[in-house]
């Protein structure tokens, strides 16, 4: 079963991640006071662990995937080529609209992370609200492809 592990929110550009259990999503603002949240192809990015893992370690480096800046992490869900897809973690539907270019930041993080993160989707994908809700780390997450 794949799961989301963690919330990660930020107040405004290169403010510090505040972590959470669970957090509102609703249309209008994406994850509930994420300064990223106002409606568009960029409202919430999703963060897999497997990526994030493989990218740290092809960068020989631990790092907290919250240096990622990503709002969701999940673990057991490949989400490559998936533009178009649909995530679901209990009530909430996000369409995911591309990928997730990392930044300049993942390279003053570390030398090499830029690198690393841009094979196989591993700085994770941007997604638009489709159906708002709270969710909570633990919940199920389940990909729908084709809708």
């Amino acid at each position: 079963m794949a799961q989301l592990l963690d919330i990660a929110i930020r107040a405004k550009k290169r403010a510090e991640m505040q972590w959470l259990q669970s957090a509102q999503v609703s249309l209008e603002k994406g994850v509930a006071n994420d300064f990223r949240g106002k409606p568009g192809k960029r409202q919430v990015t999703v963060l897999t662990q497997e990526g994030w893992q493989a990218a740290c370690a092809e960068a020989s480096v631990e790092l907290p995937w919250r240096e990622r800046r990503a709002n969701l992490l999940i673990a057991g869900l490949d989400l490559e080529e998936s533009s178009g897809a649909v995530i679901r973690i209990g009530a909430v539907k996000l369409l995911i609209t591309c990928e997730a270019d990392p930044c300049q930041r993942m390279e003053e993080a570390q030398p090499g992370l830029f690198a690393a993160m841009t094979k196989q989707w591993r700085g994770g994908v941007c997604c638009q609200v489709l159906e708002a809700g709270k969710i909570r780390a633990g919940d199920e997450v389940v990909l729908i492809r084709g809708q």
